[in-house]
């Protein structure tokens, strides 16, 4: 309760509206809601007056954790916030009966996800023509897992089906939202370097005098 008690002096010296009541309630809400929920509905729920106060609200109990060691923290995932145990405990808990098993992804699986992801949304024919092999099979499977999910028509000839991520996707990978897809830094970098030097080479390459 102490940390409590020092979060109530800082709020009275910042001038922040939070309290150590509205604080509970937050926790209370989050330890209890299955899913993501929205700042803005946490907002509604518990009396805050807008989104931006829920995640300043939300920063405040993260530091509490995270001073004291607990083994939980919220995240931002899918859209919304939602109390997470830490990763280093992941194994431990998946021992529990209680706790689903973790799902295991075979590498086709792993491929397709990942084209969907960062293509969608997709037509079938455009993943296949990236790997290379028929992926009816594969995609039935993404999408009996909840991974996956059709969004719509394409308008080209035949109007195939568009293929793209799930909100259980977002969450099964601890993402806020496909934003947050690593965008390939390294790639783009080294492409910029070995134009870079190029460009030197060139410049300084007596012929060219």
């Amino acid at each position: 309760m102490a940390w409590w008690k020092r979060r109530k002096e800082v709020r009275r010296e910042d001038g922040s509206q939070a309290n150590p009541q509205s604080l509970r309630l937050l926790e209370a809400l989050l330890m209890v809601v299955n899913e993501p929920i929205s700042a803005r509905q946490m907002a509604t729920l518990v009396g805050f007056p807008d989104p931006t106060a829920v995640r300043t609200a939300v920063g405040e109990l993260n530091q509490g954790y995270d001073q004291h060691g607990r083994a939980y923290r919220i995240e931002e995932v899918a859209g919304g916030l939602q109390l997470l145990t830490r990763k280093q405990f992941a194994l431990w808990i998946r021992r529990g009966q209680q706790v689903p098993a973790e799902q295991v992804l075979s590498p086709a699986m792993l491929e397709t996800l990942s084209i969907v992801a960062y293509r969608q949304p997709v037509v079938r024919a455009e993943i296949e023509s990236i790997r290379g092999v028929a992926c009816d099979e594969v995609l039935r499977q993404l999408i009996q897992r909840g991974l996956v999910r059709i969004s719509g028509r394409d308008e080209d000839l035949g109007r195939p089906f568009l293929y793209e991520t799930t909100k259980a996707f977002l969450r099964v990978f601890g993402l806020e939202s496909v934003d947050n897809l690593p965008r390939f830094q390294k790639i783009l970098q080294a492409e910029s370097e070995i134009a870079s030097r190029i460009r030197n080479a060139l410049t300084d390459d007596p012929s060219e005098s």
